[in-house]
């Protein structure tokens, strides 16, 4: 059975942050194959590529970039170490993500039919939410997407997670409006979008309890 003692331990949070980043990837790209609704930043990052016609690793990539340097001015001073941690996490996640978009796409999860695509990506979702608990849990390195309102809430929102959380996704919705109407096509934006908002914290609270709940909150980490 894993241990407390390990499960915390430096080497420990290492192999639970790999173990998140891959699930986190592989459940963002089930959920942009199934093409029934992404988390909101993903979906912006899909629509922006099939708008511009870049990869999407390439495009998450790029958009991670965009709000690590967004929270650098935020801060209002330049941070190295934590720009360095957000490049260390959206550099694999972003090209893991885009293999196994490519990967369910070539199995054939676009073709299922819309009962069998919603199952999936209420999966997906799920996996998100566990994954982004762990990697909190965690506490090495954080994506850039999750740095975004942390830095909303304690700086501009008096310490309001309600508003610092909808005030992120004032960017990626405008993303998706703008490459909507330029592509004139939407995508991985839908039922599953507006789930995501509703849900993601109640599940990842339940995650926090119930998903290797021997793996505690490192609050003493320095950000």
């Amino acid at each position: 059975m894993l241990s407390k003692q390990w499960a915390n331990s430096l080497p420990g949070r290492w192999v639970f942050l790999a173990i998140s980043i891959i699930l986190n990837a592989c459940s963002n790209g089930l959920t942009v194959s199934t093409n029934m609704g992404s988390a909101i930043w993903t979906a912006s990052a899909a629509n922006l590529s099939n708008w511009v016609h870049w990869s999407l690793g390439n495009t998450l990539f790029l958009e991670g970039i965009a709000v690590a340097l967004t929270n650098l001015l935020l801060l209002r001073r330049f941070d190295y170490f934590r720009l360095i941690r957000n490049l260390l996490y959206i550099l694999p996640f972003s090209y893991i993500l885009q293999w196994f978009a490519e990967f369910f796409n070539y199995i054939g999860v676009p073709s299922l039919n819309i009962w069998w695509r919603v199952i999936l990506d209420i999966i997906g979702l799920f996996g998100i939410a566990v994954a982004v608990s762990i990697y909190q849990r965690a506490n090495l390195i954080m994506h850039p997407n999750d740095d975004f309102p942390y830095i909303l809430r304690f700086r501009f929102m008096h310490g309001s997670s309600v508003w610092s959380q909808w005030t992120s996704y004032v960017p990626p919705i405008l993303i998706v409006i703008i490459s909507a109407i330029g592509a004139h096509r939407l995508v991985a934006v839908n039922f599953g979008t507006v789930y995501n908002v509703l849900t993601q914290g109640y599940l990842i609270g339940w995650s926090d309890q119930h998903i290797f709940p021997q793996l505690h909150h490192h609050l003493n980490y320095k950000k």
